[in-house]
């Protein structure tokens, strides 16, 4: 199985490619990338993937003029609209927009020009794209030129050239100079494209010997939707859709005059290129029908097609948008369509925050759902536009304002859009070059102001020298160009090797299936069968025949599950026993005598069958916890009565049940989350009382184990090169687990971080939490008190320290939740991440020695649907790899693994049965599960051969054997018996007939 997994990896780029990269592009020919997304191999498409970029890949970073220079009156710099629109808000009378006004300061990148150029350096990019400000340049948007903007960007640009890094200059990225929008309309006048050929003419003549890659313009759909025609941004004017699509006319012609300048006067002798930066959203059907891919097809036509296809197709607009805007899409004549096409000589992709979510216009979407699938994207880019070269020229998402250091929600952002590009770029042949995230540093978000933040560098805007500081993120990225990627590492490899002799295969129910209805033969009455009329058996009044005792053979239920079990081929069982069953009342006073005699019966049959019953005494449940009603009624674990309450429990469970269970576990998964540390308090003692008794009073004569199984999900630092969200990682993992663990496995107290957070909350009256103190003689009766370490695991979560979403904000421990959105997730949203249980493993050694640890749940959902039982296959095999690694590499004294769970009927959506219409059917996943006990693991042609010994249980005869000794013995007498009376017969048969002859 490790090499298949690994093959599996290796075919996964041929599989791909089988599915279709794209030909030669043509438009509307996008349109089967939804259905090929759907087709691709689950989960084996959604891993991730270690791999490194194409040699000579372009990583940088990226800012804008206005978001970033400040500087608005210096150096001779004229109005642009954003200075404008900035400076009169859309804001009630007498309401100050927060913080700084708009961009009049923002970074102050113009007068800290070598500072950013140090952030650039300390990153190690390959290139720098940042805009001119038109109106640094040209004050009036047209002569005379401004010395100093000259000089600001000569230096800069010196400077780039000094550090080897390449300038991507953006001739417009949205500050249109006020002069030519109070003279012209702005880009809604026909004057604007010569002027903005005018002006990017001075560029180039100034520049363009330093600039090798150019941008025109930025996002044009934003400035000519939003700037003209919802006037949500500069300048403001609500011109409604006819306004909006001709200042888009505009823009594209103004952008084909610039290309064609550079073309043909400047690219002879500077030898660069040009393009346009296009931003666009992705888009997916409600449902996978024609209709709605068609809907989602004329989305992006509406979008970027509106300014793609005329530059990299026809010169003219999408057909969707031809048929339905007629009245109000501006035509192109014959000249102008060859004019524009093929004005760019790479395609250069803006996607993210700025776009998506925020400024797409909902009826844009027609009726379908918004997705930041960028590796789709670039696949419908690829298929629509003749499989241009693309560039991302702007990508990233964003955290709040007041986010400082720790941007864990921008990292794995990050994370996901560059490694979708890999997979873009391994997987799907899309030929991207180069990737820019944004931006370098903070900055003035356009609409959004400062409430969010973007950059790599944390910039405070209310100090004076604007200091950069670099986040988390900066060393992320920092570290992802030096690797060129993701390079897969030894530790994301699979193993190959065997678990111990001995090891425990098992299976976890909560609760067992009980069925006590007894079998018909138990039935004392006597019947008569009405033959001649109702044809049915009637009962007879009065009249009983003799009863007989019960047998385990009476119930059916057992006989069922039991067979489930032999078919998994697991050698442990483990599961549940209902405490407020079997003593209702909470106490010796009444007991469900039949239902102990149904576990007795389970228990035996186990055995017989050599699966070795794995017992817990108490797992709590939603009703009552799963306590007597007296007990919960009167504080529940709160009250000390319940941890006598629960001893007598205990002693009587090892008296009844204790010849046939040798593996005890005092308490399953307490539930550390709803616990009030009085309850914890007394819970820990109740489990340290049933430990000792058993030790004292029935481990001799018994023979059997006992522990206490805790819920053990792994924690993880949220930015991993950060010392305060290690901090946070260690104290929820002291929470929810050392909590319980550490009196027992431990110290016999609670972690000191939980006794000082504590001590630290309550000290400023936030909170009034107390956590109780032992006795040392309650020290001593707890520490120590366990046979092995239990544990339960499920997934893996990150966790931060600076506040982001409020929603998954734990105030108490001052803790943000963070989600990696580039791990694997199951239908509920549990992240699955199998090398959180090596971690996890190691920990627990580290903290509590070599202590004897079982693996006793580990499982994940699945929606009902056979095709996502492959995530079950995925995740059985990897969680258990990830343990072998620990007991081989880590030397973690792992003795057991059981996985969650065994049937859909007692937890849905959990089970490697199914059961539907009172049928169980087996998964997938176990006959996967099946073959991995069989193989003791993941054996390689190097693997040494395990020879273990014969045990005493080896076969179904010899317990059966073993435990009817007495049976055994009177059915010998018989058949002794029978032998003699045969053989007399027979002797004195012949003596008489030899008497009569």
């Amino acid at each position: 199985p490790a090499g298949s997994m690994a093959l599996a990896a290796s075919l996964l780029p041929p599989l791909l490619l089988l599915l279709g990269r794209p030909g030669l592009g043509a438009p509307g020919q996008g349109a089967g990338t939804w259905s090929r997304f759907a087709r691709l191999p689950y989960p084996q498409d959604q891993l991730f993937l270690h791999d490194t970029f194409p040699d000579g890949f372009l990583w940088g970073a990226g800012s804008a003029a206005y978001q970033t220079e400040g500087g608005w009156r210096q150096g001779g710099k004229g109005a642009s609209v954003w200075d404008t629109f900035a400076h009169h808000p859309a804001t009630p009378p007498g309401a100050a927009p927060p913080g700084p006004v708009g961009g009049d300061v923002a970074s102050d990148s113009y007068n800290n020009l070598f500072r950013d150029v140090e952030g650039l350096r300390r990153l190690g990019v390959s290139h720098y794209r940042f805009s001119l400000s038109w109106a640094r340049l040209l004050p009036n948007g047209t002569a005379p030129l401004n010395p100093a903007g000259l000089a600001h960007y000569g230096r800069l640009l010196a400077r780039l050239r000094e550090l080897g890094v390449e300038p991507v200059v953006t001739l417009y990225h949205w500050d249109l100079p006020q002069a030519l929008q109070d003279a012209f309309g702005g880009w809604a006048s026909p004057v604007l494209p010569r002027l903005f050929r005018d002006y990017a003419e001075l560029c180039f003549r100034h520049f363009g010997g330093q600039v090798r890659y150019w941008l025109t313009m930025d996002n044009p759909y934003v400035v000519a939707w939003h700037g003209y025609g919802t006037g949500r941004l500069p300048p403001g004017v609500r011109g409604g859709p006819r306004l909006g699509y001709l200042a888009a006319h505009h823009l594209l012609q103004a952008h084909a005059k610039v290309w064609h300048l550079y073309n043909d006067h400047f690219r002879p002798a500077q030898r660069g290129k040009v393009s346009i930066a296009l931003s666009s959203h992705w888009i997916k059907p409600q449902h996978m029908t024609e209709k709605n891919i068609k809907e989602c097809q004329k989305s992006l036509d509406f979008v970027l097609g509106w300014f793609a296809k005329p530059i990299f197709i026809d010169g003219d607009y999408p057909e969707s948008m031809r048929s339905n805007l007629s009245s109000v899409l501006p035509e192109f004549s014959e000249a102008e369509k060859k004019y524009i096409k093929g004005t760019a000589d790479f395609f250069a992709l803006s996607f993210g925050a700025t776009l998506s979510f925020q400024l797409l216009d909902s009826h844009m979407k027609f009726q379908q759902l918004e997705s930041i699938s960028l590796r789709q994207l670039l696949y419908w880019i690829n298929s629509e536009y003749n499989n241009p070269q693309i560039f991302i020229v702007e990508n990233s998402w964003f955290v709040s304002g007041t986010t400082k250091k720790d941007d864990a929600k921008y990292i794995y952002y990050l994370k996901k859009f560059i490694m979708e590009t890999l997979k873009a770029i391994r997987y799907d042949g899309v030929h991207v070059f180069g990737y820019t995230v944004w931006s370098l540093l903070d900055g003035f978000e356009w609409h959004r102001g400062y409430s969010i933040r973007r950059g790599l560098f944390y910039v405070d805007f209310q100090s004076h020298d604007k200091k950069l500081m670099p986040k988390s993120s900066a060393l992320f990225y920092q570290k992802l160009i030096e690797k060129n990627g993701f390079p897969p590492l030894p530790e994301n490899q699979p193993i190959e090797g065997v678990f111990p002799c001995g090891f425990a295969w098992g299976i976890v129910d909560n609760y067992i299936q009980v069925d006590t209805t007894p079998a018909q033969f138990l039935d004392s009455s006597v019947y008569v069968w009405d033959v001649h009329q109702t044809k049915k058996l009637i009962k007879v009044d009065g009249v009983y025949a003799s009863k007989r005792k019960h047998h385990c053979v009476d119930f059916a239920a057992i006989r069922l599950q039991i067979s489930l079990l032999q078919e998994m081929r697991v050698t442990h069982f483990h599961f549940s026993l209902k405490w407020s069953s079997i003593l209702p009342l909470g106490n010796l006073s009444l007991v469900n005598h039949t239902l102990v005699h149904y576990y007795q019966c389970f228990a035996s049959e186990l055995l017989r069958v050599n699966i070795t019953p794995v017992v817990a005494l108490w797992q709590p449940m939603i009703e009552n916890q799963e306590l007597p009603v007296s007990l919960a009624k009167y504080g529940a674990w709160e009250n000390t009565e319940t941890v006598q309450a629960f001893v007598e429990y205990a002693r009587f469970c090892f008296t009844s049940l204790g010849d046939h269970v040798k593996f005890w576990i005092t308490m399953n998964e307490p539930p550390v989350k709803n616990l009030t540390y009085t309850a914890g308090h007394n819970l820990l003692k109740a489990h340290a009382k049933v430990w000792h008794l058993y030790d004292k009073e029935f481990r001799r004569s018994q023979k059997g184990k006992i522990s206490i199984a805790l819920q053990a999900d792994w924690v993880e630092p949220a930015c991993p090169f950060s010392r305060n969200d290690q901090e946070v990682a260690d104290r929820i993992l002291e929470f929810d687990i050392g909590w319980l663990a550490e009196p027992i496995f431990g110290n016999g107290d609670y972690p000191e971080v939980m006794r000082a957070w504590l001590h630290r909350i309550n000290g400023v009256d936030l909170y009034n939490f107390h956590l109780p103190y032992f006795s040392e003689d309650e020290k001593k009766l707890i520490q120590g008190s366990f046979d092995f370490f239990a544990l339960s695991h499920y997934t893996t979560t990150l966790v931060g320290s600076e506040k982001e979403d409020a929603v998954k904000y734990d105030h108490y421990l001052e803790v943000q939740m963070i989600n990696d959105i580039t791990w694997l997730h199951s239908p509920s949203r549990a992240a699955v991440v199998p090398w959180g249980l090596r971690k996890l493993l190691k920990w627990v050694k580290s903290k509590y020695g070599n202590v004897p640890i079982y693996v006793i749940a580990n499982g994940v959902d699945d929606d009902q649907n056979m095709v996502h039982d492959k995530l079950r296959v995925y995740y059985i095999q990897n969680y258990i790899n990830e343990a072998l690694k620990a007991y081989t590499l880590d030397d973690v004294n792992l003795q057991g693994y059981f996985v969650y769970s065994f049937n859909d009927k007692t937890a849905p959506k959990y089970g490697l049965y199914s059961y539907i219409a009172n049928q169980y059917e087996p998964k997938p996943s176990l006959k996967h599960y099946r073959e991995i006990i069989g193989n003791n693991g993941f054996p390689g042609p190097e693997t040494p051969e395990l020879l273990c010994p014969e045990e005493d249980a080896s076969c179904s005869e010899c317990h059966f054997f073993r435990t009817r000794k007495s049976l055994l013995a009177f059915i010998s007498f018989i058949f002794v018996a029978f032998i003699v009376t045969i053989f007399f017969i027979t002797y004195y048969s012949k003596k008489v007939e030899r008497r009569y002859k």
